[in-house]
């Protein structure tokens, strides 16, 4: 039977005239008799339990050898062998110091007292380690070799585990003695060795997935785990004096059989935080860089924010009336206005900001009508002209140039409107065309009403004394605080080859020509229309559209006025000489236009009070209309 071996060693330490004691957990019978029934009951029916920690499932060699690595007392003096019979326990075997922090060392190997007669053979991976030049330790380091080595067991699975012989026979009464000394004996730091590599550890349950992942590998040939090992786990190896090849933990200079001892090593450096110093400031220099990557990056965003606080108009620096006063003292210091024109153009601006009235320095009247008469007089390869109602040019000056041009569009399209009859009768309407300040107010006044709340909060429902922008939703917010029915078309991207947008053409075309289209007779070539003109917004900029021209190649351009052209450019529309190259600067064909995204204002007529409520309350998540 596979227990007779070990009733035979476990009755080895019985004589004669003695109470017999259990060598597995010390208990003292009565009779011999009494002790097998113990041993039948207590351990060779059951697992075997270590009765110092939970350790348990293992046989009685793989049990007394772990006794003897993980219990032993340091301090207690070996037994020396007395009888030829006996057997060396395994509690005699000693264990190098293991290291403070848990994790084992280079150099740690089993050792028992020294012997001729109880050598431990020692092997790795089914590998035996030589019979001879073993080295052991006993007492306070004292060394000797072993003579000669007994076969060791094999497992069942083929691997090879340390085994023991017998020994002459203990006396009992002292060997109880040695156990109850030991048994009482405060516990010290428990340690833990694989039976197949040098890896020490202080927990018993890493142990045992330790051991586990030897009894896998060995499933496996010596070549195919080799080479799945080069593969997977990138270490240093070295070879050692038998030839076996050992990888070395990066941390320490434990060398291991095979990459997942190594790899379950190196798991318990980082579990416990052993982290040689070169690895500890290498993450810390990591840490920092990381860190001032961060704040230089918050710097740059900070920076470009600015940038474009200050391209926007809303880095704080002054609005329409700062501006004006900056480049009139540089023009002085310049030379080029005296102290005197100084000081009068200055009392000018003032008197017009109060009023909120624009001076009309940078207007240009007369153009619908110098239009209307250059396309009756010449143009014969125009097959069909709509122009809007007339409508006056505004230019940038000094005070807005850079930032006023969607200001001086509305200014346009305000001009074209206060000459309406219908549009005039509204007591909403300021008498003349305001100024840049007062449109800012004005604006400002559509955001108290409750118009469109997210542009408000984009601006923090300021614009005077900025030089801020404005764009498609600030005209129609404006205009919807006047009573004026207007709504904002939306051409979010290109439906034509080469980024362009012939739809947008299209319904530019559609817009003037609608109403002169519903009479019986052919239109007349030329067409001067009662409609208002059209905003136009794209990226950085706005112009105005004050027409439509269809060549008799069935190409269709725009007519556009700048407010980035000058009044002394724009008055030589009037002159009949100039007109033609004036005219030419207007035309905008859809190769012309090639931004992602267009913008459109319509008015389309007057709003009641109920009407304007509800456009009020509708703004509040304010949409466009989007064509395609």
């Amino acid at each position: 039977m596979k227990n007779t071996c070990c009733y035979s060693l476990l009755f080895a330490n019985g004589s004669k005239g003695t109470m017999p004691v259990c060598d597995i957990c010390c208990q003292e019978l009565v009779s011999e008799s009494d002790l097998r029934t113990h041993l039948l009951l207590s351990h060779l029916e059951r697992e075997m339990n270590c009765p110092f920690c939970s350790l348990s499932g293992v046989s009685y060699d793989e049990l007394n050898f772990h006794v003897a690595a993980a219990h032993r007392e340091k301090d207690t003096d070996f037994q020396t062998p007395k009888e030829s019979g006996q057997r060396c326990s395994v509690d005699q075997m000693d264990l190098n110091p293991q290291r403070s922090d848990g994790f084992c060392t280079s150099d740690l190997t089993p050792a028992c007292p020294q012997t001729s007669k109880h050598q431990f053979s020692s092997v790795v991976h089914g590998t035996s380690a030589p019979s001879t030049g073993v080295a052991l330790s006993q007492g306070q380091g004292t060394t000797s070799r072993a003579k000669s080595s007994p076969p060791a067991a094999s497992t069942p699975n083929g691997t090879r585990r340390l085994v023991h012989t017998e020994k002459t026979q203990e006396d009992p009464a002292e060997h109880r003695k040695s156990k109850q000394k030991r048994l009482s004996s405060p516990q010290k730091e428990k340690i833990f060795s694989c039976p197949f590599c040098s890896l020490v550890c202080g927990d018993c349950f890493i142990l045992q997935e330790h051991v586990e992942l030897h009894l896998q590998d060995q499933e496996a040939s010596e070549g195919a785990l080799s080479e799945a090992g080069a593969s997977s786990q990138p270490c240093s190896s070295v070879r050692s004096d038998s030839g076996l090849k050992l990888y070395e933990c990066p941390l320490c200079s434990l060398r291991c059989t095979d990459n997942s001892s190594l790899q379950e090593h190196v798991e318990l450096h980082l579990d416990y935080g052993d982290i040689p110093g070169d690895l500890r400031l290498a993450r810390q220099l990591q840490e920092e860089e990381e860190k001032k990557r961060k704040e230089e990056e918050a710097k740059r965003e900070e920076k470009d924010f600015k940038e474009l606080q200050k391209v926007f108009g809303l880095d704080g620096s002054g609005g329409y009336r700062k501006q004006i006063e900056r480049n009139m003292e540089r023009a002085v210091r310049q030379g080029q206005m005296a102290p005197a024109e100084f000081h009068q153009k200055r009392a000018e601006v003032m008197e017009s900001l109060a009023s909120g009235v624009d001076d009309g320095q940078s207007r240009t009247t007369g153009v619908m009508e110098a239009l209307y008469e250059f396309y009756q007089r010449e143009a014969r390869d125009s097959a069909h002209v709509w122009l809007c109602a007339e409508t006056d040019h505004y230019a940038a000056s000094v005070g807005d140039k850079g930032w006023g041009c969607g200001y001086r569009n509305f200014q346009m399209l305000y001009s074209s409107l206060r000459k309406m009859e219908h549009y005039r009768a509204l007591n909403t309407l300021p008498d003349s065309v305001p100024s840049i300040p007062r449109v800012q107010a004005l604006i400002e006044g559509s955001w108290a009403e409750g118009i469109d709340p997210q542009g408000a909060s984009h601006f923090s429902k300021r614009l005077q004394g900025t030089r801020a922008w404005i764009g498609a939703t600030e005209i129609y917010s404006i205009l919807t605080a006047l009573r004026v029915k207007a709504r904002v078309v939306d051409f979010h991207q290109p439906t034509g080859p080469g980024n362009t947008h012939p739809l947008l053409f299209e319904f530019v075309k559609k817009y003037f020509s609608l109403q002169s289209s519903r009479g019986a007779r052919l239109p007349p070539r030329v067409v001067k229309t009662n409609l208002p003109p059209v905003y136009l917004q794209h990226q950085g900029h706005s112009r105005t559209i004050v027409g439509v021209e269809e060549r008799r190649n069935g190409s269709v351009c725009l007519l556009l006025l700048d407010p980035g052209c000058p009044s002394g450019a724009m008055k030589k529309l009037l002159n009949s000489k100039t007109a033609p190259a004036s005219v030419g600067r207007m035309r905008k064909f859809p190769g012309h236009l090639k931004h992602s995204q267009y913008q459109l204002v319509i008015v389309e007529g007057v709003l009641t009070p109920e009407e304007k409520q509800t456009r009020v309350l509708n703004s509040r998540t304010l949409r466009a209309e989007r064509i395609p």
